[in-house]
């Protein structure tokens, strides 16, 4: 296994273990939650394959749904996003492209383009999450608000984590 794929491992473990143990039950007003855990996904290497995207989505849901004992909420709605990441990137690729080996950082690309990238699949993941946790469209106006809480809520750790860690040389 090569160095960047070692360290995705372990990225995917801490990513995991910041979820389950320390945002578990970090909740605001009782309708903001923090799902950090899907920038697992959003921050992998653009050119990275669908299959092993929504391998890795489910991976990661179906192990947080253990924890949150949500019967697969979280890993529908995290294959999902990860499935439509590839499309989504295709429909925002610059004119010249992504360069080789790109990460989908703010670090590699601005925050224009990450915002631009993330927030339609986080907003997307939400949608998916909360709704079916809802049993349907009931309690609509509730549900957007929790919705739209936690994706600012999420959104907003996403890229205060990403400026507050070093980025590595490219090697």
């Amino acid at each position: 296994m090569s160095r960047s794929g070692i360290i995705q491992v372990v990225l995917f473990f801490v990513y995991l273990l910041v979820q389950v143990l320390l945002l578990r039950n970090l909740v605001l007003f009782n309708t903001a939650f923090c799902f950090l855990y899907i920038a697992f996904i959003l921050l992998l290497p653009i050119e990275t394959n669908s299959l092993i995207l929504m391998l890795a989505g489910f991976l990661l849901g179906f192990t947080v749904d253990i924890f949150y004992d949500s019967m697969g909420l979280h890993a529908l709605a995290t294959v999902m996003m990860a499935y439509l990441r590839n499309y989504w990137l295709s429909a925002i690729t610059p004119q010249g492209g992504y360069e080789n080996n790109a990460t989908a950082t703010i670090a590699a690309n601005g925050l224009q383009w990450f915002l631009v990238y993330s927030l339609p699949l986080v907003f997307l993941h939400h949608l998916v999450l909360f709704f079916v946790e809802a049993s349907g469209f009931t309690m609509f106006w509730y549900t957007m608000l929790k919705i739209v809480a936690s994706l600012l809520f999420t959104m907003s750790v996403i890229v205060l984590l990403q400026f507050l860690t070093p980025q590595r040389r490219r090697i």
